[in-house]
């Protein structure tokens, strides 16, 4: 049994969900030298399962070698990737503000998909997941969507908003797992962990 994993991720909301898990988990973040974000460029017309999970591979491949790299105790180590798509139209994180107001534009009285891989390596052990869920926008008017954006929360954020902060005034209907769009889906995430040997 590990006592804990290490976290490969800057997001306090997939430490927060670990968290709710209960396990225990240290960060093992990218380091200065490492190009972090280009890991997430979008090659050509890629479908957006196959993106996300790909992305996700890479996080943990540099993950790994960091991990070893650093010469830190042996123990799992978790990535995940979240992406937003409109059909096969994925959405990531905005470039500026104007891209914000350009994606909120797209999604406002839409129907789009969230989706969020999750990756742990044990050891030679890899163990991988998928969570696909849905979300319904409602109307926004140019200025609820200005409004929005001035706040700084879309800035980061694939698809430019957090479905657990101002946000959630507009969302009408959600479909699947509530943790899978916040970032790291529970019920997944703590099966993978499980078929580790992690207790959740």
């Amino acid at each position: 049994m590990s006592d804990f994993i290490y976290l490969a991720s800057q997001s306090p909301r997939r430490s927060q969900l670990l968290d709710q898990l209960g396990v225990a988990h240290k960060l093992l973040l990218a380091l200065p030298d490492e190009d972090a974000e280009s890991l997430e460029d979008v090659r050509g017309a890629e479908a957006p399962a196959r993106y996300v999970a790909r992305v996700t591979a890479l996080k943990l491949d540099a993950a790994v070698q960091r991990l070893k790299r650093q010469g830190l105790p042996a123990a799992p180590v978790l990535c995940a990737d979240t992406t937003v798509c409109l059909g096969r139209e994925i959405l990531g994180k905005p470039a500026n503000e104007a891209d914000a107001v350009r994606m909120l534009q797209r999604l406002a009285g839409q129907n789009h998909r969230v989706l969020t891989a999750v990756a742990v390596q044990k050891g030679a052990k890899r163990v991988t997941a998928v969570s696909e869920s849905w979300v319904r926008f409602a109307p926004m008017t140019p200025a609820q969507i200005k409004a929005y954006v001035a706040t700084g929360e879309p800035m980061g954020k694939a698809g430019a908003y957090g479905v657990q902060s101002m946000a959630a005034v507009y969302i009408e209907q959600i479909r699947g797992s509530y943790s899978g769009i916040m970032g790291l889906p529970l019920f997944e995430t703590a099966a993978l962990l499980r078929s580790l040997g992690v207790r959740c």
